[in-house]
């Protein structure tokens, strides 16, 4: 073998055969640095540690674990349960014949004497709630309970609305990617068709027509049209995804179109519907509040949260607390809808930075120290 051409040199004069000099990196030598590296240690270390963090999880769970990391989210999700419990709590329930007690004293239909004026009696310190909390209106109705119920009936709207137009959009907008051709050009007329509608005169219509019975047609109305635009967001998902490898695959294997559909390309799809479909619930509940404002909405006897500043839009200066507690309400739900969708989109999107655990945060410091100090 002696006949055989030696292996070419390697740049920097050495070939193949010649032993790794002290001067060059040694695989597995933790201090070895390329060079021009060092801003790009850090990143790498930090990098290295969150995908060392989510080895052998699932897709599932670590969407949860990124979403539980996003304090803003949590801290809203918190916020939001306590609204429901509250609201549904303190008023109790009544619709569609189920009827369960609260645990409020008094109706949001019930008329008692003014006292304090009708002031709020309402102390955080020392913390009383008395006996009006958020005080009365001029018919000596207590404002806390109806507000309460005007946030039970605003957040059944909002997710009525956000449970039909997801239902809705991501159909419509499945089958229009999926199938394209003269489905896509049918169900994308059919869709720019409910677009032109306009919806505050649509529910507006109704709400007037329904009356006491206006709040369920009201949302029943907006879920059926505000899905336009999650039909389109799905449709340009599922038209990028029906090319991948792994349709191919379920195709091959003898897959229906409806499978394919709804179990293979929908679960990748799951980010985009999720997250706007939180938007369109924090959009929901100021369209409620705009429609019912002008009076066109949730109709008396019944209340919503806009109803509620539309029907004391004349004690505006006198009676103040009147208007803040419903606008509070409306004000918090949007919130933090909008900010439990900030953190959804966080941990659906694979392309955002998340942010590490404190033994993360000490290993990437450290990591970064140690490349400053060479």
């Amino acid at each position: 073998m002696s006949g055989l051409i030696p292996p070419p040199p390697t740049p920097g004069g050495s070939s193949l055969n010649e032993p790794v000099g002290d001067s060059e990196p040694k695989v597995g030598d933790t201090n070895a640095v390329t060079p021009g590296a060092g801003d790009l240690e850090p990143s790498r270390a930090e990098n290295a540690i969150e995908l060392k963090e989510v080895e052998g999880l699932s897709q599932g769970r670590i969407v949860v674990r990124r979403f539980l990391r996003h304090r803003g989210a949590m801290i809203s999700l918190g916020l939001l349960i306590f609204v429901i419990l509250l609201a549904f709590s303190a008023e109790g329930l009544d619709a569609l014949g189920i009827v369960i007690p609260g645990w409020w004293h008094y109706k949001y239909t019930d008329l008692d004497n003014i006292v304090n004026g009708g002031q709020p009696t309402l102390s955080l310190w020392p913390l009383n709630w008395g006996n009006h909390p958020f005080g009365q209106d001029s018919l000596g109705r207590d404002v806390f309970a109806t507000v309460m119920r005007g946030a039970q009936q605003s957040l059944m709207i909002v997710f009525v609305v956000g449970i039909l137009s997801t239902v809705i959009g991501v159909v419509i907008g499945s089958f229009s990617g999926y199938f394209r051709g003269w489905v896509d050009t049918l169900l994308m007329r059919f869709t720019d068709a409910i677009i032109i509608i306009p919806l505050i005169v649509l529910t507006a219509v109704l709400g007037r027509t329904y009356g006491a019975a206006g709040s369920f047609v009201v949302a029943i109305a907006l879920g059926l049209a505000s899905w336009t635009g999650l039909a389109r967001l799905v449709r340009g998902e599922v038209l990028a995804l029906r090319e991948r490898e792994f349709v191919d695959a379920a195709r091959v294997a003898g897959g229906s179109n409806f499978r394919i559909m709804f179990v293979h390309i929908l679960p990748n799809a799951v980010g985009v519907v999720v997250v706007n479909t939180t938007l369109l619930m924090s959009a929901t509940i100021l369209t409620e509040a705009a429609i019912s404002f002008l009076g066109f909405g949730v109709q008396q006897p019944d209340v919503s949260l806009g109803s509620i500043i539309q029907l004391y839009e004349n004690a505006f200066n006198t009676r103040p607390w009147l208007f803040f507690w419903p606008v509070s309400f409306i004000i918090i739900i949007a919130l933090t809808i909008n900010f439990i969708g900030d953190g959804l989109r966080d941990a659906f999107d694979p392309r955002q930075k998340r942010a590490l655990n404190k033994a993360a945060r000490k290993s990437a410091a450290a990591a970064r120290a140690k490349v400053a100090t060479r």
